[in-house]
């Protein structure tokens, strides 16, 4: 059973307070509410008979769902009502005829709170006399004039949750300050960092594509006084996401047009650029479309790139593509010993395993330092390439998720298309893609080095490989993320083909010795998260 709350008083955090002067503006909060609420969540609905609160209820189970005329009945005699269908799944429960608050455990009520599974939304939870907890959202509805339609709605409720219902009504106002004040918001995706995305239908049918990314809070210092972000160079904001956009659109490449920008809250409206993808209804490569998205990269290589990039939508703003350095190659390729080498073997690496680490990739860095060096966009792979067959040339891949972005050795983009982490390329397939990209080059320019190129191409991708062993295991461990956890036997077996090459021997045998790439499963989780 969830424990009542204690007698200690909770910091004070200021209510949000929203004006409902109709219908239309209740539905729009509850869209607005939806797009903040997630699984573990209690929200609460107070009021009068007749304030409002199934009304709201239904819109937000509604906006949850993505389907505006689902039926959603008022659970005021089932009491409880589930919502699977919902992402996140909701259970709408209305207590008012709830005749001992003991029967919230026989409903089930306190087993879905306890579990984090569900959004519990719940009107007249104090029937419930504190056996669900505090709510994490408390939404009070009281009338707000003599129409008898208007409405306010004061939301008080934890800091965190408090957040999140900030942010989208912040989202909604950047939109209605360009033009979309009612455009309806869908989910789209989230990544493994801070960011996500939305889709916005705008008034018109339009869809445009809306990109939530905060301002990154630094984090601690771990090496030469820097966070984890500096040193890897991670970008912090919008800004480089929208320099390197620019510079890509500049050279004639499918990189979204940016509609309208919010740059100090991090809120950016951009194009569309479709929904179809490079793998195939089985979630399969489709060669053909790997095969343009490495001759794309070979004509992006092929480019002098200025690293310096003055922003036209912020005027005397100029951002600094940042040099993929050997220290950021070291701190990426450390995550391996800070986060996988403990989860597999029970134990912190010693000082000694880290020496013997840094020195193997100290000489690969050297080795890399003298191969070609272009932007490179980072994470070139499936889910960043949209395919458009109806445009032409390099332009029939959108590119998108280039915020990263650096000046590096060239094979690194290569390496994450030919080795894609997200699913599974054939040793063919990829032999195909080097050779395509090397072709490519050679043809452009008869000063490419394809042996220099291929050296560099194993190490980048033993380099990147090693990274995402480590980042993997983090985001289950740290962030709660498990289910990247299923991508590790791939990124193994993607290593062993890496590790071939003959400039990567002291790696092999490192990895040898530490059983890296052995088939054992990665064990559960057992120590909760680590900062």
């Amino acid at each position: 059973m969830i424990a009542a709350p204690d007698s200690a008083e909770p910091p004070t955090v200021e209510a949000v307070a929203v004006e409902l002067r109709d219908e239309a503006a209740s539905l729009l909060f509850a869209a607005d509410l939806a797009r903040a609420v997630k699984p573990g969540d209690l929200v609460s609905l107070a009021g009068d008979l007749g304030a409002g609160k199934t009304f709201l209820a239904r819109g937000l189970v509604r906006a949850l769902a993505e389907a505006p005329d689902l039926e959603v009945p008022s659970p005021t005699f089932t009491l409880v009502q589930a919502y699977d269908e919902c992402r996140p799944p909701v259970i709408h429960a209305d207590l008012y005829r709830l005749a001992d608050p003991a029967e919230v455990e026989e409903l089930g009520l306190a087993d879905a709170r306890e579990s984090g599974s569900h959004v519990l939304l719940v009107e007249w939870l104090d029937k419930a006399e504190g056996r669900l907890g505090a709510p994490s959202l408390a939404v009070a509805l009281e009338h707000a004039g003599a129409d008898g339609e208007s409405r306010r709605a004061i939301v008080s409720g934890d800091a965190d949750a408090l957040a999140r219902l900030r942010r989208s009504l912040a989202i909604r106002d950047f939109l209605r300050a360009h033009g979309h004040g009612t455009a309806r918001r869908r989910h789209l995706t989230g990544d493994a960092s801070a960011r996500a995305y939305e889709t916005v239908e705008t008034e018109n049918g339009g869809i445009l594509v809306l990109m939530d990314s905060p301002r990154r809070p630094p984090g601690p210092v771990i090496r030469d006084g820097l966070p984890y972000t500096r040193l890897v160079h991670v970008a912090e904001d919008v800004m480089p996401f929208v320099a390197v956009d620019e510079a890509l659109r500049t050279a004639g490449f499918a990189a979204p047009a940016i509609h309208a920008a919010d740059l100090e809250a991090g809120l950016l409206l951009i194009e569309h650029l479709g929904t179809d993808g490079v793998l195939d209804a089985a979630g399969a490569p489709i060669p053909e479309r790997y095969d343009a998205a490495v001759r794309l990269l070979a004509a992006l290589h092929a480019r002098a790139w200025d690293p310096r990039i003055e922003i036209a939508i912020a005027p005397g703003t100029v951002h600094t593509v940042p040099v993929f350095d050997p220290r950021a190659m070291g701190i990426e390729v450390s995550l391996l010993l800070d986060w996988f080498l403990p989860r597999m073997r029970g134990r912190p690496a010693s000082a000694e395993e880290r020496a013997r680490f840094a020195a193997v990739w100290d000489a690969l860095f050297e080795i890399v330092g003298r191969a070609e060096a272009s932007l490179v966009l980072r994470d070139v792979h499936s889910p960043n390439l949209i395919w458009r067959a109806h445009e032409t040339g390099h332009r029939r891949l959108g590119l998108i998720d280039f915020q990263d972005a650096m000046i590096g050795p060239a094979a690194y983009d290569v390496a994450s298309l030919a080795q894609d982490a997200r699913v599974d390329v054939s040793p063919d397939l990829e032999a195909r893609l080097v050779l395509a990209y090397r072709r490519a080059r050679a043809s452009a320019d008869t000063r490419f080095d394809a042996a220099r190129f291929e050296e560099a191409y194993a190490i980048m991708a033993a380099q990147r490989a090693t990274k995402i062993l480590g980042l993997f295991v983090r985001l289950d461990e740290r962030d709660g993320k498990p289910h990247y956890l299923r991508h590790l036997p791939r990124i193994r077996d993607y290593m062993r083909r890496s590790l071939n090459h003959p400039s990567l021997a002291a790696l092999r045998q490192l990895y040898a010795d530490w059983s890296v790439l052995d088939e054992a499963p990665v064990p559960p989780r057992t120590t909760g998260t680590r900062s």
